[in-house]
């Protein structure tokens, strides 16, 4: 994990004015070909009030955000933003969300359970060290064939432990660091190579509860099809290679 040459905060109401240390810092970042807010910070969806709000845009994006947003602004690539958001977090735990991702209310409930009711273990103990995820459905904004992608993606995150970084993925910052964070040379898949690196380090990976919503306009835009096996083919490239990576 580096750091990034571009760095600084704004605030529209900066958590780090009040006394109280956040339990949570969610984290969503911003492409350079977004052009509107993500969805979560243009919903009506309720969040707690100690958990701190950061969205990590590159050097010339600007948005206005609503109070309680802070902007962290570094250089272009969702794995250097994300672990540059990440040093500057100061929640015990991290949220990181997609900007055309949508949690529903008992995601979001469901983060507050797994951030706030840890399992009475052992200090280094399995389920002490755990990677907490949503399930996925995709937005009717794409072939109707996605569906099967949804229910693919749930099966696969149930049965292999291999969410994507689409469903959300919530993580203790202290174990975050101890992976090194994301990998920053990787275009896409940066989520998939962290969550294999966790699940071959022991870490637990659990559900949540909850759905997270996503866009499927990149299908409808490049075909399901070639979408569904280009995302396949670089899925078990980024698998074995990250496999390979932690055992060496």
């Amino acid at each position: 994990m580096t750091g990034s040459p571009v760095s600084s905060l704004e605030s529209a109401g900066a958590f780090g004015r009040s006394k109280k240390h956040p339990t949570l810092s969610l984290i969503i970042p911003c492409g350079p070909q977004e052009i509107e807010l993500p969805r979560l910070i243009r919903s009506d969806r309720p969040l707690s009030a100690r958990w701190e709000r950061l969205l990590a845009v590159g050097p010339d994006q600007h948005f206005t955000l609503p109070f309680g947003w802070n902007t962290l602004r570094s250089d272009f690539g969702r794995g250097r933003q994300l672990n540059h958001a990440a040093e500057k977090a100061s929640g015990d735990w991290i949220w990181f969300i997609h900007a055309d991702s949508l949690p529903d209310k008992r995601a979001i409930q469901g983060v507050a359970e797994f951030i706030d009711h840890p399992p009475q273990e052992k200090q280094g103990d399995r389920k002490n060290r755990r990677l907490g995820y949503c399930k996925l459905s995709f937005d009717p904004d794409g072939p109707s064939l996605t569906r099967l992608n949804g229910i693919g993606a749930n099966l696969r995150s149930r049965w292999l432990q291999l969410p994507y970084g689409d469903q959300g993925m919530c993580i203790r910052k202290r174990d975050f660091n101890a992976l090194g964070g994301f990998r920053e040379d990787l275009q896409r898949g940066e989520d998939l190579d962290f969550v294999v690196r966790a699940k071959t380090a022991g870490m637990l990976i659990q559900c949540l509860g909850g759905c997270m919503a996503t866009s499927a306009r990149r299908y409808r835009q490049n075909g399901w099809l070639k979408t569904t096996l280009g995302h396949q083919v670089a899925a078990l490239r980024l698998i074995r290679n990250a496999r390979r990576s932690a055992s060496s």
